[in-house]
């Protein structure tokens, strides 16, 4: 799984913000993809996995969401589409292939010697999404100043605590009968909207939609019983 601290995610960041350019080798199969399951890749990352076999991995970071689903069985948590991943690895052979060819008629020309870039034998490729990432950073890096200034202008004594969780973002009260009744009066409709001005300020791509968002509404007492007051077991 793909973390905000992982050089792939850095990388295509700088690409997103115009940066930094894609990899002059990836750019015909970017567009290849693209045309082919009519998504949208930003970046392509090639390393190796398995220090033993030294295992080629061709990730492709989708911009959207909704993209990777397409190359995945059975939603987000499903496998990787075997015959897309084929596919794909196949075209990236063919690309590399033909460069290899060019490569090989250079040196019997002039006599000299080119290493090769890429190894695709038994190649794995991979595919995640760049939005929920840019997602969970932007509501991960807004200053705890911030939620602590949000809660005292709530002026709220039900509140108990506002808890971030990737790009969840979750009202404690104290009682599961408060939150019901809050749930009932529409203070939910009322705190997303607040929450949501906050939060644009660090969205820097425009993922957050302010129609489709909502915070979520939990009780201290839900967070006693059923997680033995344990962040460690809420965020699992």
């Amino acid at each position: 799984m793909l973390m905000t601290s992982d050089k792939e995610y850095k990388e295509t960041k700088l690409i997103k913000q115009g940066k930094r350019k894609l990899n002059p080798d990836f750019v015909i199969l970017v567009d290849w993809i693209n045309e082919k399951f009519k998504v949208s890749v930003i970046n392509i990352f090639y390393d190796t996995i398995d220090k033993k076999e030294n295992r080629p991995r061709l990730s492709i970071i989708l911009e959207y969401h909704i993209d990777e689903l397409k190359f995945r069985n059975g939603g987000y948590l499903g496998n990787y589409n075997h015959k897309k991943q084929k596919i794909i690895a196949d075209k990236f052979k063919e690309i590399v292939n033909r460069e290899n060819c060019i490569k090989t008629i250079w040196e019997k020309l002039f006599n000299e010697k080119t290493d090769l870039k890429y190894n695709t034998d038994n190649i794995f490729v991979i595919f995640t999404s760049f939005e929920p990432l840019a997602k969970n950073e932007a509501n991960s890096i807004i200053p705890k100043a911030e939620i602590e200034k949000l809660e005292k202008e709530l002026n709220c004594n039900d509140l108990w605590n506002i808890y971030r969780q990737f790009s969840r973002t979750i009202f404690f009260f104290h009682t599961d009968k408060q939150v019901q009744d809050y749930l009932k009066n529409g203070k939910i409709e009322e705190f997303s909207k607040i929450y949501f001005n906050i939060l644009k300020k660090y969205d820097e791509f425009g993922y957050f939609d302010k129609e489709n968002f909502s915070v979520e509404f939990d009780s201290k007492e839900n967070f006693d019983k059923k997680y033995e007051s344990s962040w460690f077991y809420y965020s699992r």
